[in-house]
């Protein structure tokens, strides 16, 4: 599959290929280049090992996003300041273009 490299650096990755892998709107996806420099990976990172999870009694209480974020290590703190800064530059870019 082939895809041209938009003017802003933007490219799609195709249908098919976002389906095998499992790549959903909103994911965070991380990009790093291969030892020889010809080639790019891009993985989809998971902010914490169970968002997704049902919460258990123990967990059913409230708490705050700094609790949250406290709790996570700090891998997962990096990859969710990395999700929030793509999400909040995308929101600046809209406002600006509006």
């Amino acid at each position: 599959m082939y895809r041209i490299l938009g003017k802003r650096g933007r490219i799609t990755i195709p249908i098919e290929m976002r389906m095998r892998v499992g790549f959903a709107q909103n994911d965070l996806l991380s990009f790093s280049e291969t030892e020889d420099g010809k080639a790019v990976l891009v993985r989809r990172e998971k902010i914490c090992d169970n968002c997704n999870s049902p919460l258990t009694a123990a967990n059913d209480k409230e708490m705050t996003l700094l609790e949250f974020l406290d709790g996570l290590s700090d891998a997962e703190q990096h990859a969710a300041l990395v999700h929030l800064s793509v999400l909040w530059a995308e929101k600046q870019r809209s406002v600006k273009d509006d």
